[in-house]
Order: structure tokens, then C-alpha cells, then sequence
């Protein structure tokens, strides 16, 4: 029963929370017009007409769209030629120009427009991410409404604090001078985004580069550009109405040489998706050597001690498994849990999953919605038939509801795979999928060396009823981001940064690392009390160098930076004598 109402619960809490945000919106904030007749459904996820199989979604120089969850046909998209994609970035290079002068204040509207929109059309977003990528209404509201809502509000509350200039300390030897970091703007950033989040994965590099100051071409996956063309509506008419130039925000659509030409076109790249391709953008970028950031998919850890709450857990677990319907982002995939709550973990787990139902999720009565990527679920199924021919065994599965045939590939029900290990490609590769291998382990030492046995470090989640012993965990396991007691709430806190390690990828994301990210870093140092007091060169060392010069450093040396009191004193003694001297036999030579 919980798992029927679970999602409602969710969804109402979603909407609550959006609609306070919606309070705190000032009353003077202009409403946008996104023509939207253009995506809106003709008809529903039940209508046998409405399934049309599309076999690829490269046809010539078209980005073909459908519907994952039917296999409906949505139309299709250019696929940008180099050439082409050059043009785009220059075009944003000269609003880019503009957008640098423009004012805090300015951005800061601009992200309130965008604000009172998504909160005013939160059913539209879902809607078209769902019919996009196959997602349920309620993951698109997790996942793409309110990490945008939160991403939003940091940016109005604390954006400007961290981009403005920066003092730090100037040192002994600089005490007479001011230091400081400026962060100006890079120029065009360039993003090469998943289809997982298609308006998260929009908005979320759009949000940093363009309140930093910089323009940015974003190329969308070749599976989710349906959404993607329609985002953009959005992002272009709030600019539009806080005057921003146009071209600022663009988004492109193609295949791999899209993206190759993006990359060397721009001043940073930021990339989402899997290592192969990430290392190809490496190889591109250092041709040019732009800055890049790589979040590049993980394997994350699941860790469950024996003095857990299993029930509170076990939903935790199955909703991190299933993220996005199964289209994990930072999902949960390697489940390490306890010997002595293996059992009633594993029971509670496999009563969850087989509540749940796979199916076209605007119908809104299913849990799960479709798999985005043709054949996947084929990789899915090698990945369990690799673990049963080594000794796994499947504990539960979830069902698929009444589908068209056309579309049956498109669904992988959940599925629950016991006495698993690390020998299987399940717990080594990257599954994407609604998978739960759950291992046994018997110690706190074991839990940390299974979980550090993987290639990729993105995040991990460890759970235990003593707080300081889950921290002690989560702190020894090599990753970019751990959660504890909880499952990817570092993401929601949006002043963090996001990011993993090894093949997860480098450079971060989100939070005041992300957003600077985003800027040229600039250290600046200037003269505390221009113009009484400047920088001189002392008389010993000025040229021609006099013959005691090395003497005088060796002693001012010795005076800045001793670790004795009466020895730094007696270096300061012979600095002052040595410049006495100088003077002394200048001032002869003047007289002679």
C-alpha cells in the first residue's frame, strides 16, 4: 500500500514546496509567452495509432525523436555540420561581449523570470522531459524540477558573493600591499549534456555560465533533442525580457562531430555522459587547451549496516536503484548490506520491487516508465545472464503493464539479484538500469574495500543507526560526493560541489567551485597606501648588484621567515645595516 501512495506523497510535497517558492517571488517579476503548441500531446499513451517504430535515430542529417515509452514518432532536428556549429559559437562570442558588462542585478531577474515560469508550468516540463525520455511524472519532478528550483535559489541568494573579488592575506614580505581573486568570465562555454535530465542537464550549466557572466553552446543528446529544442524556448524568452542580447543561449543538435566541433570551438568545456566519450573530448580539447570539466557516470555504493531501520532503508534503496526510472544519475548500483539484516533486507527490498510496475508513465498509474535507449534493455539482460552463469540468483522482479508491442524492448521491469560478486560485470560496469545486486558483507573494513573496488568513484551512501560510525565509513570510501543516512542529498544542496574521481571524471559542478568554474581566475595585488608608500628595490640589489647583495637577502630572508625570535631580530639588525651602508657610501661618492 505504502509504495502506491509513496509517489503521490512525493509529488504533493514536490508541489508544496514550489508553490512557497512561488510566494517568495517578488510581485514585479514579468511573465514569459513560450509558444508551446508545438510539443503538446495530440492524443494519449493509449491510442494503438499512436505507435510508429522509428529504427534509428540517425537518418541522413536529421536527429529523428520519438517517444521512448510508445515508440511514437515526434519529428526531427539538424545535425549541425562543424561549420555550422562555428557559426553558433561565434554569434554567442559577440552577445557574450555585451552579456559580461551587464549587472547582478540583471542576472538576478533574469533567474526569477525563469523561476516564476518553471514553477507556473511545472506539468509542461515533466510532461515533455516524460515523453522525451520515458521517465514518470513524479522522477521528472525530482529530478528535473526541483534540483533546477534549488540551483535557482542558491544562485539569487549567494551567486553574486562568490563572484565577487576575493581578499587574502599578502604575506610578510607583501604587508604593504592588497591581494586579492577576480573571477571574469571565460568567454563561451561549451556543454555536451545527457539525455538522463534533458532540462536539468540544460539548465544546469546555462544557470553558472550565464550569471557568471559568459554565453554557452549547449549540444544535447541525440536521444532527448525533442526536449532540448523546446527548453530553449524558455531560456531565450527570459533574456529576451531582461534585455539580453541574442545568441547568448544556444542549443545545437547532432552526433558525434557536432560535438567535436563544439569542443574546439570554445573557451571551457563541460561533457555528461560515459568515459569512452569523455576521454575523446580530452584528446580534442588539448588541441586548443581548454579547460574541462568531466562528469562521467559512477557505480555507486549502497552501504547498510546491521543496526539500520530495514523497512526505512529498503525504500531508500529501491528509489536510488530506480532513479529517473531506472535511468540512473549518480544512481545507487552496487548494494553492500550486512550478513545479520541480510536476509530481512533482501525481503523487504524484493516485497518493495514487486510492487511496481513498469509502463507508459503519462497513463499515471505506473512506477516505472520506459527505457530512452533502443536496446538497452538488451545490455541490461547480458548483464544478469553474466551474473546467473556465475552463481547470482534473482530474488524478485517487478512487472511491465499492457504495452504495445512495438514498444516492448523499451521496458526493463526491476529486478533483484542476490549472492552476487565482484567476478560479474553487474557490479563492475555501469549498468543504467533498474538493477539491485546486493552483496553480503561482514565487517566495516570489508564494506569499504568491496565498495573502493571499483573503477569509477562518483558517490556512495552509507547508513547505519550510529551517525558517527556511517561517517567513518562514507569518509574512507574514495569518492567525489558521499551521502549519510540518505541517498544523494548532496545533490539537492546546491551550494556543494558535484563531482567524482578516477573514471567518474574530474572538475566539478554545481556549488562555488562550479560557478567559478565558470570564470577566469584572476589574482591581483596592489599597493595598500598608494601613492605614500610603493614598492621599492633595495639599494644592496638594484643593478649593477652590489658585492654584498646575496648577504642582504640571505639576511632580510632570515628576518621575514626565522623561526627564532632573536634570530629573525638579529637578521632584521644586519638588513638595516647593510641598507645604512648603501646610503652612506652613496652619499660619499655624491660628495667626492
Amino acid at each position: 500500500m505504502m509504495a502506491f501512495w509513496w509517489p503521490l506523497l512525493v509529488l504533493a510535497f514536490a508541489y508544496a514546496i514550489c508553490r512557497f517558492l512561488l510566494m517568495l517571488i517578488p510581485s514585479n517579476v514579468p511573465s514569459i509567452d513560450v509558444d508551446a503548441s508545438d510539443v503538446l500531446d495530440d492524443g494519449n499513451q493509449t491510442r494503438e495509432n499512436s505507435f510508429i517504430y522509428v529504427p534509428s535515430r540517425r537518418q541522413g542529417d536529421k536527429v529523428q525523436c520519438y517517444e521512448p515509452a510508445t515508440m511514437k514518432y515526434l519529428g526531427y532536428y539538424p545535425a549541425l555540420k562543424p561549420d555550422e556549429v562555428k557559426e553558433r559559437v561565434v554569434l554567442a562570442s559577440k552577445a557574450q561581449k555585451t552579456w559580461a558588462q551587464s549587472s547582478f542585478k540583471q542576472r538576478r531577474q533574469f533567474l526569477r523570470i525563469l523561476l516564476k515560469y518553471i514553477i507556473e508550468h511545472q506539468d509542461l516540463i515533466c510532461e515533455i522531459s516524460s515523453r522525451d525520455t520515458g521517465k514518470t511524472m513524479v522522477d521528472a519532478s525530482l529530478g528535473e524540477i526541483m534540483t533546477t528550483c534549488e540551483k535557482i535559489t542558491w544562485l539569487l541568494s549567494e551567486g553574486e558573493k562568490w563572484l565577487k573579488p576575493e581578499y587574502r592575506s599578502c604575506g610578510r614580505s607583501m604587508i604593504h600591499k592588497t591581494a586579492k581573486v577576480e573571477f571574469h568570465p571565460l568567454g563561451v562555454i561549451g556543454a555536451i549534456v545527457s539525455w538522463n535530465y534533458p532540462f536539468h542537464n540544460i539548465f544546469n550549466p546555462m544557470l553558472a555560465a550565464v550569471f557568471s557572466g559568459n554565453s554557452i553552446v549547449i549540444k544535447v543528446s541525440e536521444h532527448a533533442s525533442w526536449s532540448g529544442c523546446f527548453y530553449v524556448r524558455i531560456i531565450q524568452a527570459a533574456l529576451a525580457a531582461v534585455g539580453a542580447p541574442e545568441n547568448l543561449v544556444e542549443v545545437i543538435t547532432g552526433f558525434a562531430e557536432t560535438g567535436e566541433a563544439l569542443v574546439s570551438s570554445v573557451d571551457k568545456i563541460i561533457f555528461v555522459g560515459s568515459p569512452g566519450v569523455g576521454r575523446m573530448i580530452m584528446r580534442n580539447a588539448a588541441d586548443t587547451l581548454i579547460p574541462v570539466t568531466l562528469e562521467l557516470g559512477g557505480k555507486d555504493a549502497f552501504i547498510v549496516c546491521e543496526d539500520v531501520d530495514v523497512p526505512h532503508v529498503a525504500q531508500i534503496a529501491v528509489r536510488g536503484a530506480l532513479q529517473s526510472s531506472g535511468q540512473n544519475c549518480a544512481g545507487a548500483e552496487r548494494f553492500y548490506v550486512h550478513k545479520d539484516v541480510y536476509p530481512a533486507f533482501v525481503a523487504e527490498v524484493v516485497k518493495i520491487v514487486k510492487s511496481i510496475t513498469a509502463g507508459p508513465p503519462l497513463l499515471g498509474k505506473y512506477d516505472m516508465g520506459a527505457i530512452c535507449m533502443q536496446e538497452h534493455s538488451e545490455k541490461l539482460q547480458s548483464l544478469v545472464n553474466d551474473a546467473l552463469d556465475k552463481g547470482a540468483e534473482i530474488a524478485g522482479r517487478g512487472s511491465v503493464g499492457n504495452i504495445a508491442e512495438g514498444a516492448v524492448d523499451q521496458y526493463f521491469p526491476p529486478t533483484v539479484i542476490i549472492n552476487v560478486n565482484h567476478t560479474m560485470k553487474l557490479m563492475q560496469e555501469e549498468a543504467f538500469g533498474p538493477i539491485m545486486p546486493i552483496m553480503k558483507f561482514s565487517s566495516d573494513e570489508e564494506a569499504v574495500e568491496l565498495a573502493n573496488d571499483s573503477k569509477y568513484g562518483l558517490g556512495c551512501a552509507v547508513f547505519s543507526g550510529s551517525q558517527h560510525r556511517a561517517k567513518v565509513i562514507a569518509s574512507q570510501i574514495h569518492t567525489g560526493v558521499a551521502a549519510v543516512n540518505d541517498f544523494a542529498s548532496t545533490y539537492m544542496c546546491q551550494s556543494l560541489p558535484f563531482g567524482g574521481v578516477k573514471e567518474s571524471g574530474f572538475g566539478r559542478f554545481a556549488g562555488i567551485e562550479g560557478l567559478r568554474a565558470c570564470c577566469l581566475v584572476k589574482s591581483v595585488v596592489e599597493d595598500r597606501w598608494w601613492p605614500f608608500i610603493k614598492t621599492k628595490i633595495p639599494k644592496p640589489i638594484q643593478y649593477p648588484i652590489s658585492e654584498n647583495g646575496f648577504k642582504f637577502q640571505e639576511s632580510l630572508v632570515e628576518a621575514l621567515y626565522g623561526l627564532n625570535m632573536l634570530d629573525r631580530l638579529r637578521a632584521l639588525v644586519d638588513v638595516l645595516k647593510m641598507l645604512s651602508e648603501q646610503n652612506t657610501s652613496k652619499g660619499n661618492k655624491r660628495t667626492d
